[in-house]
């Protein structure tokens, strides 16, 4: 298959993980309305807005594979987004202190000439250790993590945060679930090897 491939996103970490797989990609950003809808559950907010934002890509690249990519981080129903600021960081990773959550990655694989979108999710629990107040000061001084979901860099210093990960795919956790990106690809007849 020689389809262009297109990632909907303009995530230095999502650009980066798919690198990885050493296959040409170009990317676009989707400027989709990332706000969940009234009675949306978390996952099924990621799940529709990774689709949402292939399919806003899509008329601009008519002949590509389209990937789309949303993450949600949730703890007892409580969604923690991107805190943009230290005081939201902080006020986050104290509310996520001992605790585990639940990172959910929605991922799409659209086909844009034939419309055919396939959508799965990938979940990833992570532990959070008991933190002081000086611990999360001193790490949001060391890595300003006010753009990631849950205000932690697991693949830089914030794995220090961290009590434990358990999910299926590493790589969902940073944004990108590449073994499941792997085997989209692959149905849509791009064999990544």
């Amino acid at each position: 298959m020689t389809a262009k491939l297109v990632l909907a996103s303009t995530s230095p970490y999502r650009r980066e993980l798919l690198g990885r797989l050493g296959l040409p990609f170009s990317t676009a950003n989707p400027e989709v309305d990332e706000v969940a809808l009234a009675g949306e559950t978390p996952t099924a907010t990621a799940l529709r807005l990774s689709e949402a934002k292939a399919r806003a890509v899509a008329p601009r690249f008519p002949d590509a594979l389209i990937i789309g990519s949303d993450q949600v981080a949730e703890m007892d129903g409580q969604v923690y987004g991107k805190p943009g600021s230290h005081e939201k960081a902080v006020e986050q990773l104290r509310a996520l202190s001992g605790k585990t959550v639940n990172f959910f990655t929605g991922l799409c694989v659209l086909n844009a000439a034939t419309g055919a979108a396939a959508v799965c999710g990938v979940p990833t629990l992570v532990g959070f250790r008991e933190l002081s107040d000086r611990e999360i000061e001193n790490y949001l001084h060391r890595e300003p993590a006010y753009n990631c979901a849950g205000s932690a860099k697991s693949e830089g210093l914030g794995i220090a945060l961290l009590s434990r990960i358990h999910g299926d795919d590493p790589s969902a956790l940073v944004g990108l679930p590449l073994i499941a990106l792997c085997e989209l690809l692959r149905r849509q007849g791009m064999d990544v090897l």
